[in-house]
C-alpha cells in the first residue's frame, strides 16, 4: 500500500536532489568552501554537532560558515526534544538552510550519548524530536538513518521508523542502505562490512510516495547517482566526494540541469586562493585547508606529486600559498580540460 504525505507537508532544501554526506572531521567549513568551488547546486552538510556542544560550548564557532556555502545544512546529534528544538532554532538564526537529525552514526561516542544509530530503536523519541523542532523553525527538518541496527533489520522495522518520523512532520528522510552493528564493528567497518540493500530503500520510497526519501551508501559516480534517482528522490555521496572531489564537477549540469561547464581543476585551485589567504592571515595553518584538497587530482598524471607536496609541506608552520603553487606545478596541465 502506498502511503502519501499530508498536503502541504513537504518542503525541500535547495540542492537536496544530490548532496555531499556529513562526515565527522571531514566536512568542515574549509571543505565545504572547497566543495562549493566544484558544485554550486549540491547540498552540503556540516559535521555532526551535538546539542550539548552547541548549548554549552562555543556556539558561534560551531555554527560559523561562509555565505558561499549555501545551500548548507547543519547536522545535529541529540535525543532530548527540548534541546533539539533549541539547537534547531540556533541553526535557523545562523542562516542554515536545513537541520538534520543524525540517526545513523554507530560509534561508541554517540551511543554513550544516546543518539545516532541507536535511536532507530526509539522511533517515538525521534518523532518527538522532529515534532519539537518543527514547532520552532521554518526551515526543513530532516532525518538521516540506516536500514536497521544489529538484528533489528527487517523491512518492517525500517517501515515503522519511517512512518513515525513522517507522521511527526519530517521533511525528508535519507537512508544509508546498510544496517549498523552497534557492537563488534568499528565506525569504519560499519561503512564497509554490512552489505548494501538498495532494494529496501527503493521499496520504502515507493511505499511512501510523495514524501521525499533519499539514498546514501556506495554511490561513487554520477552515473550511479542518476540510476538511483530513478527510484528515490535524492542521492547522498559521501566518501567518494571526499576521496575524489572532482567526481562532483559535472553534477550541476548532469543532475540539476544547469547550463554550466564543469570547472577545471586549475580553476578550482584558483578559486581557493583568497580563502587560503584569509585563513592564513587569521592565524590558521595551511594544512587546515589543503588537507581537503589532496584528492583533487586523484587518478590524474601528477596527482601523487600534488598530494605529496601538500602533505609533506603543508603542515610546516611557515607554509603558505607558495606550497600550493609548487604542488600545482607538478601536475600535467594537458589533463585540465574535462571532468573524469
Amino acid at each position: 500500500m502506498t502511503v502519501s504525505a499530508a498536503p502541504n507537508s513537504i518542503r525541500r532544501t535547495p540542492g537536496a536532489r544530490v548532496s555531499v554526506a556529513p562526515m565527522m572531521a571531514w566536512t568542515t567549513p574549509a571543505q565545504r568552501y572547497f566543495m562549493r568551488r566544484i558544485t554550486r547546486d549540491a547540498l552540503l552538510y556540516t559535521e555532526m554537532v551535538t546539542t550539548g556542544a552547541l548549548i554549552h560550548g562555543d556556539t558561534a564557532r560551531l555554527l560559523a560558515f561562509n555565505a558561499d556555502e549555501h545551500p548548507v545544512a547543519l547536522q545535529l546529534g541529540g535525543s532530548e526534544p527540548g534541546d533539539m528544538a533549541h539547537c534547531a532554532a540556533l541553526a535557523e538564526a545562523a542562516g542554515y538552510d536545513e537541520v538534520n537529525i543524525n540517526v545513523g552514526c554507530p560509534s561508541d561516542r554517540v551511543q554513550n550519548g544516546a543518539f545516532g544509530a541507536c535511536l532507530m530503536a526509539e522511533p517515538a523519541r525521534v518523532a518527538d524530536c522532529v515534532a519539537a523542532m518543527k514547532a520552532r523553525v521554518a526551515i526543513p527538518v530532516t532525518v538521516k538513518t540506516r536500514i536497521g541496527i544489529d538484528n533489528q533489520d527487517s523491512y518492517a522495522f525500517l517501515q515503522t521508523f519511517a512512518a513515525a518520523v513522517r507522521a511527526a512532520g519530517a521533511d525528508h528522510l535519507t537512508v544509508h542502505a546498510r544496517k549498523a552493528w552497534l557492537s563488534g564493528l568499528s565506525p569504519k567497518e560499519n561503512r564497509e562490512v554490512p552489505p548494501l540493500d538498495y532494494d529496501r530503500v527503493h521499496r520504502l520510497a515507493a511505499e511512501f510516495a510523495g514524501w521525499p526519501i533519499g539514498l546514501n551508501g556506495g554511490v561513487t559516480t554520477l552515473e550511479s547517482a542518476a540510476a538511483q534517482l530513478e527510484h528515490v528522490d535524492s542521492v547522498m555521496i559521501g566518501r567518494e566526494a571526499y576521496r575524489n572531489p572532482y567526481v562532483m564537477a559535472d553534477v550541476d549540469r548532469r543532475l540539476f540541469g544547469r547550463d554550466a561547464t564543469a570547472p577545471t581543476r586549475a580553476e578550482i585551485v584558483a578559486g581557493m586562493r583568497d580563502y587560503i589567504g584569509r585563513h592564513l592571515a587569521a592565524g590558521g595553518a595551511l594544512k587546515d585547508v589543503t588537507r581537503h584538497m589532496l584528492g583533487l587530482y586523484h587518478g590524474r598524471p601528477g596527482g601523487r606529486a600534488w598530494r605529496r607536496v601538500l602533505s609533506e609541506e603543508g603542515h610546516r608552520p611557515e607554509a603558505d600559498l607558495s606550497v600550493v603553487d609548487r604542488a600545482l606545478a607538478r601536475v600535467e596541465p594537458e589533463f585540465e580540460e574535462a571532468p573524469a
